[in-house]
């Protein structure tokens, strides 16, 4: 492909992009560095999109970008914030550490926001930005149990991120595992039913359908 025909591509999707982009505003990363991620993502899968895979562009790219706009969370380790928002914390965490020392007390929001000469909210969004990222799973280390804590999130990228690539591993099967996938997980038939419509018997289905998830689980790992 060449340099012109990738341009094309890109700016011809350029839209899936931005729609994805905008699910992960408000989220501490300026808007223009997840755009930026996004479109490394979708090169990444224009150089590596197989037509005779059977998919269309769009849905191939998705995973792609996804992850690569994830990047920016991930590789930060936390959300990261605005330059702005980071200068601003750094004033209010010295001023806090001023006023402990001078009195014995950190300073209210109010106290900080008229100091500062910004919003109430402002400051907030500052200070929290300063604080270490609670996980999602963690124990409480007080507890003599430590048992550990789990809160479920509900994250629709992730979700359709993982239906897409399992529909990307999928089309890779041949058409018989394909049929036998669609009859026994999206049909939801019987092994014996599938055998018939197959012309297998039921152990035979049985084998074949523990193969073809090895192989998916292997395709959707890697």
């Amino acid at each position: 492909m060449t340099t012109k025909e990738r341009d094309k591509k890109v700016e011809e999707n350029l839209g899936l992009v931005h729609s994805l982009a905008r699910k992960f505003m408000g989220r501490g990363a300026e808007y223009e560095d997840i755009v930026s991620a996004g479109c490394i993502g979708l090169i990444k899968a224009i150089d590596n999109f197989d037509e005779s895979r059977g998919l269309k562009l769009s849905t191939y790219a998705v995973p792609a970008i996804l992850g690569e706009i994830k990047r920016i969370w991930r590789d930060g380790g936390a959300v990261k914030v605005s330059r702005s928002i980071k200068e601003l914390s750094l004033k209010a965490v010295r001023l806090n550490e001023q006023n402990l020392k001078l009195c014995g007390k950190e300073l209210s929001i109010k106290d900080l926001s008229q100091k500062l000469g910004v919003s109430e909210e402002d400051v907030s969004e500052a200070l929290s930005s300063a604080q270490l990222p609670i996980s999602l799973s963690f124990a409480f280390e007080n507890d003599e149990d430590s048992k550990e804590l789990l809160i479920p999130t509900d994250s629709f990228d992730e979700s359709l991120t993982d239906k897409l690539s399992l529909s990307s591993a999928i089309c890779t099967l041949d058409e018989k595992d394909k049929q036998l996938i669609t009859l026994r997980y999206f049909k939801n038939k019987t092994q014996s039913d599938t055998a018939k419509v197959l012309g297998m018997t039921q152990v035979q289905v049985s084998r074949r359908e523990k193969k073809i998830l090895t192989i998916l689980r292997e395709k959707l790992s890697t």
